[in-house]
């Protein structure tokens, strides 16, 4: 776990999201795949979730994100950054990455630009590398985005998977700042296991399994053991937000205002704010309206958590998320004075 120190801090200065307008409920849903409202409510917590169309690729979301971000910390009369990293499971293409192409279309010139790929936990993982390209003095602002159509790589089939999953963006705009300023993140904790590779996957498309000849099988779908993902989920989310809780010795009574967890099931979210103790009312929750949007999970839910006004100026807030590799982290900041975009 990293610690801010008294050099360079990331600020949070901008944000942004998107959806696809289309909402598909559950009610249309059931008469796609065998399943129900209350089936999918029960057992996810989600209603609804936004489906990109044909003509949509994950690089238009994320640079329709990415330019909201750019116009809400244009208040403080700065819209250029020096690096742009995407977080996503659903790159436009396996190769090129996508966030030379995103940076291009904004306009951001030839900056750094480049992907993470930490599946549900990549917001984060790319929040970390931007306050450390901020940190060692690289870059002065950093766009972060995270970006999915996740009904891309779901089998037609899978009720499970179609239930879950939706499209979305969202990003934040860094700035280089003071550690003690509002919007400053950290400390950051970040974590993986490697063992677990086999809990969620996309098995066909890669060196180990490459996409086959004519008559070869292949599993081109997102496939996912859930049972074991939920339970490591919890726990790894938990002992993640401990620990950078613990860290910060400046928040009175040591918990947060808002915990603002990766959406990926209402279950999960329940059970780790119960084991940090944190009330549930205070665990933000926008997967009944987006379900789970991956890598783009957490930048939408402080979209909304700050339309709602469950997030304001000055609430301490705690990140965590969980995904596929397995990777989990956590970070902190108390939230600053911005208009989400």
């Amino acid at each position: 776990m990293n610690t801010p120190g008294a050099g360079r801090a990331a600020i949070v200065c901008g944000l942004g999201t998107c959806v696809p307008p289309y909402a598909l409920t559950n009610e249309e849903l059931s008469t796609l795949v065998d399943t129900s409202d209350a089936w999918i409510r029960s057992r996810t917590g989600i209603g609804r979730r936004h489906i990109a169309d044909a003509s949509t690729a994950t690089s238009d979301l994320a640079i329709e994100a990415g330019g909201r971000a750019l116009k809400s910390a244009s208040a403080e009369g700065n819209t250029a950054v020096d690096a742009v990293i995407v977080a996503t499971t659903t790159p436009d293409h396996p190769c090129p990455a996508t966030a030379p192409l995103v940076a291009a279309r904004l306009g951001l010139g030839t900056v750094p630009a480049f992907d993470v790929a930490a599946v549900c936990t990549g917001f984060l993982y790319g929040l970390a590398a931007g306050a450390g390209l901020i940190a060692a003095g690289t870059a002065e602002r950093v766009l972060v985005i995270g970006a999915e159509t996740f009904s891309r790589i779901l089998d037609p089939e899978d009720r499970s998977g179609r239930a879950i999953f939706g499209d979305g963006a969202g990003a934040v705009v860094l700035r280089a700042g003071e550690p003690d300023e509002p919007g400053a993140l950290g400390p950051f904790d970040l974590g993986s296991d490697g063992t677990g590779s086999d809990l969620i996957t996309v098995r066909t498309g890669g060196s180990r399994d490459p996409y086959p000849t004519a008559g070869d099988a292949a599993d081109p779908y997102f496939r996912m053991n859930g049972k074991a993902v939920f339970r490591n989920a919890v726990e790894r989310m938990t002992e993640s937000s401990r620990r950078v809780l613990t860290a910060r010795t400046d928040w009175t009574g040591g918990l947060p205002d808002l915990v603002v967890a990766h959406q990926a099931n209402l279950r999960i979210l329940h059970a780790v704010a119960d084991r940090i103790g944190v009330d549930r009312a205070d665990c933000f929750v926008n997967i009944d309206r987006v379900g789970n949007t991956a890598a783009a999970s957490i930048p939408l839910a402080l979209g909304d958590a700050d339309r709602s006004g469950a997030l304001s100026a000055g609430r301490r807030v705690l990140l965590t998320a969980f995904g596929g590799g397995l990777t989990w982290g956590a970070c902190t900041l108390t939230w600053p004075d911005i208009q989400p975009a």
